[in-house]
């Protein structure tokens, strides 16, 4: 299996949704073992895709080096992840990456416009050799060992349209598409009330976010899925884990998880060396076991 990145450039201009104001993101291709790169391209700032340059998981994911901040990546990674892209530059001249529709259909739809090439250089994965786990009371992330890329997603809220929700996923390109792309990020009233007189949530509608009262929702369209809540809990941590550099192999597994829990994972993680191995996907198996079932060019 070889790296992945894309055909051509490709640019698209959005809001971000903690700060409400426009972006303009261009992605573009790089070569082999470059990895994810975002650049702030008002800043001339680079900043590799890596879990030491983390800086903030409170209510996203956030890269920063220097003065520079990139925020809210995890649903665009989690689509680049998804893709099997691993060679990109990111270029954003202001610190969010736009929402979209807060799903990752938006960036699906992108990744497909600009066409998937195909490199010459052996892909990568982190092949899980023991448990890792990450518990903060009741919550917890783990990962396992498995011949396959796997998310196992339990929620709990006492809420009548969540409840206990649990979903898990295999993955291939085809499926993430049609199970968990479109599934869109969630917050109730009060606390986008709250998140607003903090001068956040800013960009957050009822177009990119589902918003729920006490009783209900109040996206007139309804929910996507039966599961939308966690399996957004999941696009979220494929988001996450993307943070690795390359593809896992393994099994994640989680209750309510969060981006603090999968960003401390990581870490603890890539500082136990028998934890993991790194591998080289150049055989059947490993295409079996990373279906990226894309057209490539």
């Amino acid at each position: 299996m070889r790296q992945k990145t894309i055909t051509n450039k490709v640019e698209i201009v959005g809001i971000g949704l903690h700060k409400g104001v426009p972006v303009r993101m261009e992605l573009e291709p790089l070569d082999i073992n470059s990895g994810i790169v975002f650049y702030r391209s008002d800043l001339g700032v680079s900043i590799p895709l890596k879990p030491e340059n983390v800086v903030d998981t409170t209510m996203a994911t956030v890269l920063g080096m220097g003065e520079a901040r990139v925020s809210t990546i995890e649903h665009l990674l989690s689509a680049i992840a998804a893709y099997g892209i691993d060679n990109l530059r990111i270029s954003l001249d202001n610190e969010e990456v736009p929402i979209m529709d807060g799903s990752a259909i938006g960036y699906c739809m992108l990744l497909e416009e600009a066409g998937i090439s195909v490199q010459n250089a052996h892909k990568k994965a982190i092949a899980i050799k023991k448990p890792i786990e990450i518990i903060e009371e009741k919550k917890f992330v783990r990962v396992e060992p498995s011949e396959k890329m796997i998310f196992d997603f339990s929620i709990d809220f006492n809420h009548p349209v969540i409840g206990n929700q649990q979903y898990k996923f295999i993955f291939s390109t085809k499926a993430y598409k049609e199970e968990i792309a479109r599934a869109r990020t969630f917050g109730f009233l009060h606390e986008v009330n709250y998140l607003r007189s903090k001068g956040l949530a800013k960009g957050g509608d009822l177009s990119n976010c589902i918003v729920l009262d006490e009783s209900g929702i109040l996206n007139k369209e309804g929910l996507r899925y039966k599961e939308e809540f966690v399996r957004h809990k999941i696009l979220d941590a494929i988001g996450d884990m993307a943070l690795l550099g390359m593809p896992l192999l393994g099994t994640y597994v989680s209750f309510a998880g969060s981006h603090k829990l999968n960003h401390l994972l990581t870490k603890q993680l890539l500082s136990d060396e028998r934890a993991y191995e790194v591998i080289e996907l150049e055989d059947k198996a490993g295409e079996e076991s990373l279906d990226y079932a894309y057209e490539t060019h």
